[in-house]
């Protein structure tokens, strides 16, 4: 295999961030690609097979091209660009950037970040129900909170509704003092930390005292029509079948719906069946209906959180018996 090089100019003002504090990001990706990288005078001279040098060339560019349009560019950018850089998608990384949702309160771009979660929120886009699946750190709360929130904004919906089945995480709390609102509130805070950071703590207490934003558990929706609103459903891995048929039946005219869950989270009694897992099945025909599958490919938190699911999918993969195997040792 004939070895090569060639070089690449990169603007001074973004080699620090693209290259990463001490190189790190360089050293990524030659250890990824096999490839030398030697960066000097605003070049970056790569050396290594054919193949991989035009990989290394595309991730390069593509990581400069963000860097351009005012992304800090992180580990985990570098990563996926280097996962596509074996597929077919490589140019993705560049198109998926120029989806903006929302901007925080701070000012910040909330955009999808890889092609799944690309595909997600044009599924939200184009469905009247669409149901998130995958693991933490995928953005499936996150990126439906921001569709719900512009939409609010440009008027598409009169009120946002958010709601999760009030179940502890395998653990008992206890009674817990205060009012109803103090009680459920613990159960609810990732969705409040969600809120406050997209819209604002201020415009978010003005609209909810308003009735507009409500923030409340499943078994509030019970008897209600729900027309004109956003409704996210989070943790839905955590619902019976009733309830999730009750949910699903609240809906109204000029409503949209997104479901949210973790299948392998669920906190569930032992043996008892989830909402989501029998709502998959059931509605998995229904026109205007979408399901979203995000993998550990999809994790945007810190690179060990990636690596975190995908040793637990492993784990469970090799330790999860055959169905039939299972069914014998039952009879038996």
């Amino acid at each position: 295999m004939s070895v090569i090089e060639t070089m690449i100019d990169i603007p001074a003002e973004h080699e620090r961030n693209v290259c990463g504090q001490f190189d790190t990001y360089l050293k990524k990706i030659e250890r990824t690609l096999h490839v030398t990288m030697i960066a000097r005078d605003g070049e970056i001279k790569i050396i290594g097979p054919e193949k991989t040098i035009g990989q290394a060339k595309s991730v390069f560019n593509n990581l400069i091209e963000l860097s351009k349009r005012g992304n800090t560019i992180t580990e985990q950018n570098v990563d996926y660009a280097l996962s596509l850089s074996f597929t077919e998608n490589d140019g993705q990384i560049l198109e998926i950037d120029k989806d903006i949702i929302c901007r925080t309160i701070s000012g910040k771009p909330v955009k999808p970040k890889t092609l799944g979660q690309k595909y997600y929120v044009d599924a939200i886009r184009k469905k009247m129900i669409v149901f998130g699946i995958g693991p933490a750190g995928t953005g499936k709360t996150y990126l439906a909170m921001a569709m719900a929130i512009q939409a609010f904004k440009n008027g598409e919906v009169g009120r946002i509704i958010l709601t999760r089945p009030a179940i502890e995480a395998g653990e008992k709390l206890g009674f817990l003092p205060g009012d109803l609102q103090s009680k459920i509130d613990p159960y609810l805070r990732p969705l409040y930390d969600a809120l406050y950071q997209i819209m604002g703590a201020e415009s978010y207490l003005h609209n909810s005292e308003k009735g507009l934003i409500e923030v409340a558990p499943l078994a509030y929706m019970r008897g209600r029509t729900l027309d004109n609103a956003y409704i996210i459903l989070d943790e839905a891995q955590n619902t019976t079948p009733a309830q999730m048929k009750m949910f699903l039946t609240r809906i109204g005219f000029g409503s949209k719906v997104i479901i949210t869950g973790d299948q392998t989270q669920k906190d569930l009694p032992g043996g008892a069946v989830s909402g989501l897992d029998t709502a998959l099945k059931v509605l998995k025909r229904i026109d205007d209906i979408g399901c979203c599958y995000l993998t550990s490919s999809d994790v945007v938190r810190h690179p060990l959180v990636q690596k975190i699911v995908q040793a637990y999918e492993t784990y469970e993969q090799k330790n999860t018996p055959p169905a039939g195997r299972r069914r014998i040792r039952e009879r038996n």
